[in-house]
């Protein structure tokens, strides 16, 4: 591999590893459309009392008053600008600590990269390859064998897994290197509180002064990969917080919507958050005769389960759920309302620990 390709695979990795969330345009938000809003917002800006607009007799409108109307997305295109930044400078710093390390090992960036994240990721059992040949087969192109899917659905196995492999030897170099960050933050906007109703499966007292609403799809990578944060959240801050979970099936994750109902019917027998843990380690498992094999698994009544998840009748409940979230913003997943406040994406702890902080000061 060159030097170029090394690069573009060590990129590949950064940006997945960064990418926070599925959306509804079928691909995660990349980084392009920031990065030229970026560009646009870097230009020379007019005074406030600029006039930017004349109509009528002699009615102006001034730059400042144009600012004042739209101040709330420039703040947010603050945020995406620092976002943007701050990934950029992420990707600059473990490149050259990747390039250090393999000096200092004295082998290839490529060579590095294949030690530490390639050879460390075990080959897909042939059982679970077929498990998903097989599951797949209605959206497989006619008369796609087997053997020809096999290197696509193993790339596809393999894939989450090398970028969380590739996160922990990346973190690893950091931490080795005690990287700081000093890139400054912009100041947060005022917090726009939206009303989300808290109904649904929960953990967490009813009363605690924290209220976590989530809206997820179980079949979004990025959702998965949340878990690890949200129980970083619940445990940090044990009772205090309140965890809510709302279903937010996007329409291109084909198995998202019966994952959903699965897990509300799981729910009636009181066993949502063991279905739950069970969707989001068998992403690529969940068929309806897969939610069913869960369901026996989680030694559910089997027959009640089937009832509810093939008569459809939890269907309704996710509809709700969706609508709830669309008027509030939700457009992909993961997004999560802190009090109200709204946290889009696979977002960092640090990011729920700001606002649950500010929450439980102002609560005091």
């Amino acid at each position: 591999m060159s030097m170029r390709s090394t690069r573009i695979a060590l990129a590949a990795l950064l940006a997945a590893s960064l990418t926070a969330g599925c959306n509804k345009e079928k691909a995660p938000a990349n980084a392009q459309a920031p990065a030229a809003q970026a560009q646009a917002a870097n230009a020379a800006e007019p005074s406030p009392d600029t006039v930017v607009a004349t109509f009528g007799n002699n009615e102006k409108v001034t730059f400042g008053e144009l600012n004042e109307r739209i101040k709330e997305p420039l703040a947010n295109l603050d945020k995406q600008k620092f976002q943007l930044r701050k990934r950029g400078l992420e990707g600059l710093v473990t490149e050259r600590l990747v390039k250090a390390e393999a000096t200092k090992r004295g082998i290839t960036e490529d060579q590095l990269l294949k030690a530490e994240i390639d050879d460390k990721i075990p080959a897909p059992p042939e059982e679970k390859i077929k498990e998903v040949f097989e599951g797949a087969k209605g959206q497989l192109p006619p008369g796609a064998t087997y053997e020809q899917m096999k290197p696509q659905i193993v790339d596809f196995l393999s894939g989450q897994q090398k970028q969380e492999v590739a996160q922990k030897f990346f973190d690893s170099l950091r931490q080795g290197a005690n990287v700081k960050y000093e890139l400054p933050e912009p100041p947060r906007p005022p917090a726009e509180r939206k009303q989300v109703a808290a109904t649904g499966p929960a953990k967490g007292p009813e009363n605690a002064p924290v209220t976590i609403v989530e809206f997820s799809d179980f079949q979004c990578p990025f959702c998965s990969r949340a878990i690890a944060t949200v129980d970083q959240v619940t445990k940090t801050y044990g009772d205090k917080v309140r965890l809510v979970f709302r279903q937010f099936p996007l329409d291109f994750h084909k198995q998202a919507q019966k994952a959903a109902e699965a897990s509300l019917c799981a729910n009636d027998q009181g066993k949502f958050w063991e279905m739950h843990d069970k969707l989001f380690a068998s992403q690529q498992a969940l068929g309806v005769d897969d939610l069913k094999k869960y369901a026996g698994e989680l030694k559910l009544d089997t027959a009640k389960f089937n009832a509810c998840l093939d008569s459809g009748e939890k269907a309704a409940t996710v509809k709700t759920d969706m609508a709830d979230g669309s008027k509030v913003g939700v457009s992909g997943t993961p997004a999560f309302f802190i009090n109200g406040i709204m946290l889009s994406g696979a977002q960092p702890f640090d990011e729920f620990k700001s606002i649950i902080d500010a929450e439980l000061k102002g609560a005091k």
